[in-house]
């Protein structure tokens, strides 16, 4: 038995002759599967078991950014002649024309829905500070003596309101959070992107709006506040549970 390391967006080869036979357990981070022709493959979490045998993967990588680490077990008398942990040359050549090895996950998947379901409730939980935090603001402007009316039929912005958008587009968040890290291998990054981006483009419906300069000005506030609250939860969030 022995332990590879791999660390962070470092990579390793797979040689059927040296991999025969062996059993790894993925007992630290992350480790995503390289197949043949390039693409990334399934990332397996931890306590997630596999083998190799056959041809399909050409390589082994780490894709967060702390050390990662497989336990691999051999039958007696056999050895891995892999790397040994932490070489320098891991990302080198991976377009070698050694026969390469596919991996079949052995392992519950309970590591990896655990941290589905703790980064949803976190999420949640933000959505609902959110909503709190948004309503909150809303108020204090009403108060001040922001209207929120839109002159489109002259109807005025209820506090309802903001807490139902603000609750809806919190828990879209949390479902692109969810959903990206399940399947990317860079979720945090993506997240991140995304919802700037969707920010961003929520600015636009208040400036062109109609309404007045204090009611715009508040409801570009108020689109600032929750996104800043779901954006920075839930991309650290995903930052520790790719770690």
């Amino acid at each position: 038995m022995r332990t590879l390391a791999l660390r962070g967006g470092e990579r390793v080869a797979v040689v059927a002759a040296d991999w025969c036979d062996a059993f790894g357990v993925v007992v630290h981070g992350r480790v995503q599967l390289e197949l043949r022709d390039g693409e990334p493959g399934p990332v397996l979490g931890r306590d997630a078991g596999f083998w190799l045998r056959g041809t399909g993967v050409r390589a082994l990588r780490n894709p967060g950014r702390r050390t990662a680490e497989v336990r691999i077990v051999t039958p007696r008398g056999r050895t891995v002649r892999g790397p040994e942990p932490h070489l320098s040359n891991y990302g080198g050549d991976m377009n070698s024309s050694d026969t390469e090895v596919p991996v079949r996950p052995a392992s519950s998947r309970t590591g990896p829905t655990r941290k589905l379901r703790g980064l949803a409730g976190v999420g949640f939980v933000a959505a609902l500070a959110a909503v709190v935090a948004t309503t909150l603001a809303a108020a204090l402007a009403r108060a001040a003596g922001v209207g929120f009316e839109i002159p489109d039929g002259g109807e005025t912005i209820p506090l309802s309101g903001f807490a139902v958008v603000t609750g809806f587009f919190s828990v879209v968040g949390v479902v692109l959070a969810v959903a990206l890290l399940r399947w990317s291998a860079r979720p945090a990054r993506r997240f991140r992107w995304a919802a700037v981006s969707l920010t961003v483009l929520s600015l636009v419906p208040p400036v062109l709006s109609g309404a007045d300069t204090a009611t715009v000005a508040a409801l570009l506030g108020l689109h600032l506040i929750p996104a800043a609250v779901m954006i920075t939860v839930l991309t650290r969030s995903l930052e520790a549970r790719t770690a």
